[in-house]
């Protein structure tokens, strides 16, 4: 498996084939003389931001907690509950158990319930 091409920005979906974002980034584990191992998959724009500029993602860290969202730090997936790689990544997971869908939901509570006829 090429993790970055198979893993990384690749469709993120739970057991029942939810989509929960994008694979933001990989955390690997360094051994003495032996391969490194993957160790968790992150979800989150603050890992995203990480990505492009390390100032970014802690200036993005404090734009969402100062709008009131509560999970700022990206959400780590244990590699363990990674069930399948392919067009999608599928973790043995449920999405609205985990913070993964923040966003969604503070989007969804906060401006979307708001919008008349919705």
């Amino acid at each position: 498996m090429d993790i970055i091409r198979d893993v990384l920005d690749n469709q993120l979906v739970d057991r029942n084939q939810r989509k929960m974002g994008k694979v933001d980034g990989i955390i690997m584990e360094l051994r003495d003389g032996e391969a490194p191992r993957l160790t968790y998959i992150e979800v989150g724009v603050t890992t995203l931001a990480r990505r492009l500029h390390p100032n970014l993602a802690d200036w993005v860290a404090v734009i969402a907690s100062k709008w009131g969202a509560k999970h700022s730090q990206p959400f780590r997936i244990p590699f363990s509950k990674v069930r399948d790689v392919g067009i999608d990544v599928e973790v043995d997971l449920e999405a609205e158990a985990t913070p993964a869908l923040g966003y969604e939901k503070w989007l969804r509570d906060r401006i979307i319930q708001r919008i008349p006829g919705e």
